[in-house]
C-alpha cells in the first residue's frame, strides 16, 4: 500500500457523510440542531431540517419526495441521460425518488427503514454487478429499499451503536437523497462511488465531536460478494467547530467478479467551512466544500502505477463546491464542479447501450485494463426554499469527458427498441455517444 494512504487509513479527519443526518437521537452526529448542540444545518450532504415533525416515543418517521424534469441541450431520441447516478430520463417529469420510512428506537434498540420508488428502484440496482454470482436476484430482493438494518445502543463513552444491514455511504460527502445536498447532480468523485454498503458497522463516538466507524461490508455498493473476502472500511469525522467539519473515509476489498486476486483500495477526504453567519446581510451565510479521492486497483494483470509491464489501473479526483445564501436563508446559490481521472474505467458508470448493466459492460464502451477516461464539470444551482421541508431547484450542468461517453441526438437505444442480451452488440446500430452534455434541470424536493 502506498505510504500516503496507510497515513490517511489512520489519521483523524471525519467520514464524508451521504447519509449524515439518518440516524437516531443517540447517534450524535445527527446534523439536527438542538439546543444544547451547535447548529450543523450547513452542511452538504445533511439534513437541514431543525426538528422532525413525525416524532413519537418509538418511530421518528420521515417522508421524501424529488421529482424532476431535465432539458438536455444534445435532445437524445430515447430521453436517456448517460453517466448519472442521480437522473436518469430528460423532456420528461419524472419520480427520481420516492421514500417512506423513518428511525425506530426502544430501548436500546434501534432500527432503521427507508424505501425507495421510481427511478432509484432501478437506477441503483443496475449499477451494482454483484448479483451476476449466485442466484436468489439480489438486485429484485433489495430493489424497494435504500435503507434497512437493525441495530443496538449502549451508553459508553459518548454512545457506541452497532447496526446490521443495508447503509448509507459516506464516501463522496453528497447524500444518497438530494434534498439533502448543496447541488443535484455531483461531480464525479461523489457521482461514481458508492452510495450503500451491505454490511456491519460500528459507530464509537469517542468524543462528542469524533466518530469512528470501522465496516465490514460485502462489497464496493454491492448486494452481494464478488469474492470469498468481504469488504473493509473505515470513517472518521471530526467536527473540529461548529465551523469547519472533516471527514476520512477509506476502503479495501476484493470487487471483481471472477478475478480473486484483484485489490481495491480507495481513500476519501473532505473539508467544509463554513465561513461566514450574518443573518439579515446581503450574504447572510457562505459555505466552501472541499472533496478529493484517490484509489487503485492492483492484481490479476494491473497495478497501481502501472510498472513492471502492466496497465495502471487508478481513480483520482477532487470536487469544489461554494454555497451563498443571499440575505434570507430561503434562497441560496451553489457554484461547483469538479475532475476525475480513472484509467482502467473500473468505476465510470456504464453507459446504458443497448441496456448495458455494471454486469453485462458493452463492446461499445470498454473497461480493459488501461482504458483512459478523464472527465470534469460544472453546475450552477439556485436553490428556492419556501420552509425547512421543501426546496425548488433550478440547476444548470455542463459535463465533458476525453471519450465519446454521453448520449448524443441519437440516442443509445436501437431504432427498434433493446434487442438481444444487455449490452450486446446490435448489428447496423451504433450509439450517438459525444464527449460534451449539456443539461438544465427542475426539481421539486420535499422531505417530511
Amino acid at each position: 500500500m502506498p505510504r500516503f494512504l496507510q497515513f490517511l487509513m489512520v489519521v483523524t479527519v471525519l467520514p464524508s457523510g451521504q447519509a449524515l443526518a439518518h440516524q437516531h437521537a443517540a447517534d450524535s452526529t445527527a446534523s439536527v440542531a438542538t439546543a444544547s448542540r451547535p447548529d450543523f444545518t450547513w452542511m452538504n450532504g445533511a439534513v437541514r431540517q431543525h426538528r422532525s415533525l413525525l416524532e413519537s416515543p418509538v418511530l421518528t418517521g420521515e417522508f421524501r419526495a424529488d421529482i424532476t424534469w431535465i432539458a438536455d441541450f444534445n435532445r437524445p431520441r430515447d430521453h436517456t441521460l448517460v453517466g448519472s447516478s442521480e437522473s436518469g430520463r430528460t423532456s420528461e417529469v419524472q419520480v427520481q425518488q420516492l421514500g417512506v420510512g423513518g428511525d425506530l428506537h426502544a430501548g436500546h434498540a434501534r432500527g432503521r427503514v427507508m424505501t425507495q420508488f421510481g427511478l432509484y428502484s432501478t437506477m441503483t440496482p443496475r449499477n451494482d454487478a454483484s448479483p451476476g454470482r449466485g442466484q436468489w436476484d439480489l438486485a429484485g430482493a433489495y430493489r424497494y429499499l435504500s435503507e434497512a438494518y437493525g441495530g443496538y445502543h449502549w451508553d459508553v463513552l459518548h454512545g457506541v451503536n452497532a447496526d446490521a444491514g443495508i447503509f448509507m455511504s459516506y464516501i463522496g460527502l453528497f447524500s444518497y437523497y438530494n434534498f439533502d445536498n448543496w447541488a443535484y447532480q455531483p461531480s464525479y468523485v461523489s457521482s461514481n462511488t458508492p452510495w450503500f454498503f451491505n454490511g456491519l458497522r460500528v459507530q464509537l463516538f469517542v468524543t462528542e465531536r469524533l466518530k469512528v466507524e470501522p465496516w465490514l461490508v460485502n462489497g464496493w455498493q454491492s448486494y452481494g460478494s464478488f469474492n470469498a473476502a468481504p469488504g473493509a472500511g473505515l470513517a472518521l469525522l471530526w467536527k473540529a467547530t461548529d465551523r469547519v467539519v472533516l471527514h476520512s473515509n477509506n476502503y479495501t476489498g476484493r470487487d471483481w467478479l471472477g478475478l480473486p486476486d484483484r485489490r481495491r483500495l480507495h481513500t476519501d477526504n473532505s473539508v467544509q467551512v463554513k465561513y461566514r453567519e450574518r443573518p439579515g446581510s446581503w450574504l447572510a451565510r457562505g459555505a466552501v466544500s472541499v472533496t478529493a479521492d484517490y484509489g487503485c486497483e492492483s492484481g490479476a494483470g494491473v497495478s497501481c502505477s502501472g510498472r513492471q509491464g502492466q496497465p495502471r489501473q487508478a481513480f483520482a479526483g477532487f470536487m469544489i463546491y461554494h454555497r451563498a445564501w443571499l440575505r434570507d436563508p430561503r434562497l441560496a446559490i451553489t457554484l461547483g464542479g469538479g475532475r476525475m481521472t480513472n484509467p482502467g474505467r473500473y468505476l465510470v458508470l456504464i453507459p446504458p447501450v443497448n441496456g448495458a448493466t455494471a454486469f453485462s459492460g458493452t463492446p461499445y464502451f470498454t473497461t480493459n485494463p488501461g482504458d483512459p477516461f478523464r472527465a470534469w464539470d460544472t453546475s450552477a444551482t439556485v436553490d428556492v426554499m419556501p420552509d425547512e421541508l421543501t426546496t425548488l431547484r433550478l440547476e444548470l450542468v455542463h459535463r465533458a469527458a476525453s471519450v465519446p461517453y454521453f448520449a448524443g441526438a441519437g440516442g443509445v437505444t436501437p431504432p427498434g427498441g433493446n434487442t438481444g442480451a444487455p449490452g450486446s452488440a446490435v448489428p447496423g446500430f451504433t450509439p450517438d455517444l459525444r464527449r460534451r452534455e449539456t443539461r438544465l434541470m427542475l426539481a421539486l424536493l420535499v422531505k417530511l
